[in-house]
C-alpha cells in the first residue's frame, strides 16, 4: 500500500519516454486509466531495491523476464500481469527460454488481439485476456489536400518492413499520391535506403522521427494508413487510424488480422511491393472500395474506444489486486 492509502502498481516498460515507441505509449496509456484507483509508477525495471508494489505489470516477455521473475520471488506472492507485445507472441516465447518461462510465472497474461491467443501455449491460454489497445477519436480531416497522402508510421527497424512501403512509392502510378513516411532511423541500412529512396522517387518523403501528437495528425490528414510490419502484436497506429476515420492497408499477418478481420479487404501478402502499389492505386482511383475499406475500420472503431481498454483493464486488475471472496 502506498503513502496515498491506495494500492500500489508498478509498470515495467523496457520503452521510455523517450523511445517514443509501442510499450511506452501501452505504459503511459495504462498509468492514466489505473491512477484513478491506484498508485502508480512506471520503470524500465524492477528488483528487490525499489519498494515491493502490490502488482507488477511488465510488458515484454523477454526483456522483462529478468524484472518479473525478482518480483515473483518475494515471499509474500504479490501478483503479477504480463503484457505481450508482437515480437513476444510471434517470436521470443517459441525460442527464448527467459521469455518462455515468463508466461508460466505471470498470474495474468494479456494480449492485445485475439489471435495472438493462438500462439500461446495451451497451458497457459486459460490465464490469458485480451485487451485491444485505445485512442481517442479525432474528427475526420476537413482539409482538402492537393495530394493523397499514403502515411507509414514506424521506425527505420527490419521488423516494420519500411523497404516494402519504399519500393512501392517507386510502383504507385496514381496521380497526385504521396507517400509519407514517419519514424526514426534505428537501422543504418535502412536511413540510407531511405535517404535514397527521398533523393530518387519524387512521391517519397521520409520526415524522420516526430513527436506522437505530430504523428496523428498525420495519419488523420491522410488518405490512407499502410503498415508494412512483418510481425505486431496489436499495432497502436492501426487504432490511431481507425479512430481517425482513416482506412488501412495492411500486411497480411496474424497481428493485423487480429485487430482488423478476416474479412478486411485492404491486406497486402508481407513484403510484396507491388501489391501494395496496386492498393494504394486503388485506393486513389476506385471510390467503392475506399469506401469499403473506411466502412470496415468503422465497424471496428467501438473495440478501439478509451473506455473499452480502461473497463477491460482495471476489470482486471481490481480482480487480481482485490480478488473477490
Amino acid at each position: 500500500m502506498a503513502a496515498s492509502g491506495k494500492p500500489s502498481i508498478c509498470i515495467v516498460s523496457p520503452g521510455t519516454a523517450r523511445d517514443n515507441n509501442g510499450n511506452w505509449h501501452t505504459a503511459d496509456r495504462w498509468a492514466g486509466f489505473l491512477r484513478e484507483r491506484y498508485d502508480v509508477a512506471i520503470r524500465d525495471t524492477w528488483s528487490e531495491r525499489y519498494p515491493v508494489p502490490d502488482l507488477l505489470i511488465a510488458l515484454h516477455a523477454r526483456r522483462s523476464a529478468r524484472p518479473l521473475a525478482d518480483f515473483v520471488a518475494q515471499p509474500d506472492g504479490r501478483p503479477s500481469i504480463l503484457v505481450l507485445t508482437g515480437t513476444d507472441v510471434y517470436d521470443d516465447i517459441h525460442h527464448d527460454a527467459e521469455a518462455g518461462r515468463a508466461l508460466r510465472l505471470a498470474d495474468a497474461l494479456v494480449v492485445l488481439q485475439p489471435a495472438a491467443l493462438d500462439e500461446l501455449p495451451a497451458a497457459v491460454r486459460p490465464d490469458a485476456y485480451v485487451i485491444y489497445q485505445s485512442a481517442g477519436a479525432l474528427a475526420p480531416s476537413q482539409r482538402l489536400p492537393s495530394r493523397r497522402n499514403i502515411t507509414m508510421v514506424g521506425h527505420l527497424r527490419a521488423v516494420k518492413d519500411p523497404a516494402t512501403f519504399m519500393r512501392a512509392a517507386a510502383l504507385v502510378t496514381a496521380p497526385d499520391v504521396a507517400m509519407e513516411h514517419l519514424g526514426e532511423a534505428l537501422d543504418a541500412g535502412l536511413e540510407r535506403l531511405a535517404r535514397h529512396t527521398a533523393d530518387t522517387v519524387g512521391r517519397y518523403t521520409w520526415l524522420g522521427g516526430v513527436p506522437r501528437e505530430v504523428a496523428r495528425e498525420r495519419i488523420r490528414d491522410s488518405h490512407a494508413l499502410a503498415i508494412c510490419s512483418t510481425m505486431e502484436g496489436g499495432a497502436n497506429v492501426i487504432v490511431e487510424a481507425i479512430t481517425s476515420g482513416v482506412p488501412v492497408l495492411a500486411s497480411d499477418i496474424s497481428g493485423n488480422r487480429g485487430m482488423l478481420g478476416d474479412d478486411y479487404a485492404g491486406y497486402f501478402p508481407v513484403g510484396d511491393a507491388a501489391a501494395l502499389a496496386r492498393l494504394v492505386d486503388r485506393s486513389a482511383l476506385d471510390e467503392a472500395f475506399v469506401a469499403t475499406l473506411r466502412a470496415q475500420c468503422a465497424a471496428r472503431a467501438p473495440l478501439f474506444a478509451p473506455e473499452a481498454e480502461r473497463a477491460a483493464l482495471l476489470r482486471l486488475v481490481d480482480n487480481l489486486v482485490k480478488p473477490t471472496p
